[in-house]
């Protein structure tokens, strides 16, 4: 049984009022997700963090409403996410454009022709990805950058599982070719 589980109220399936070190817990497991989800839609890196603290600080206040029998708290946590983000677009229409943060594990670093390459490439995916609608950015979002599940990514979004899978599939197919193009 997981720490989550043992403190909610067996009736509700919610978390105890006692559930400090469980939030940090899940945090920890899912600060990761949080940011490179937000990164993958928000063009400015101080935005971003500024929109995952945003986030958790949600996530903390209504965390005694949370309620794992309707959703895994990933999903409930980039549901969150997912509706910060709305908002700032609403609040920052002109900032549209779609980027994606290498978020790097701790490695020495590549020797710099390689960096120069890698740097390129990722230069080559954003623009590649702002080129798709927004509905495949946002799928491609929380797939590689949430890494939900399809279930998880069509409850969010009210879709089928197999319309998701499909409009991955496609999108992925997309920025492939578009790769391939350029290498010509």
């Amino acid at each position: 049984m997981s720490g989550l589980q043992e403190r909610q109220d067996t009736r509700t399936g919610k978390a105890s009022a006692n559930s400090a070190e469980v939030f940090s817990q899940l945090y920890e497991e899912n600060f990761p997700k949080v940011y490179r989800y937000i990164c993958y839609q928000v063009t400015d890196t101080d935005a971003a963090e500024d929109l995952t603290s945003e986030v958790w600080e949600k996530a903390l206040n209504k965390f005694e409403s949370y309620d794992s029998r309707r959703a895994a708290f990933s999903t409930w946590v980039l549901t969150i996410a997912r509706n910060t983000v709305t908002d700032f677009f609403r609040e920052n229409r002109k900032q549209q454009n779609m980027q994606i943060q290498t978020i790097r594990s701790i490695q020495p670093d590549p020797p710099p022709d390689e960096a120069v390459v890698k740097d390129e490439e990722i230069r080559q995916l954003k623009t590649y990805i702002a080129g798709l609608s927004r509905q495949e950015q946002e799928i491609i979002s929380f797939k590689f950058g949430g890494e939900l599940t399809n279930r998880e990514i069509a409850k969010n979004l009210g879709l089928s599982e197999s319309n998701v899978a499909v409009i991955i599939y496609r999108a992925v197919r997309k920025l492939r070719e578009q790769f391939l193009g350029a290498e010509i």
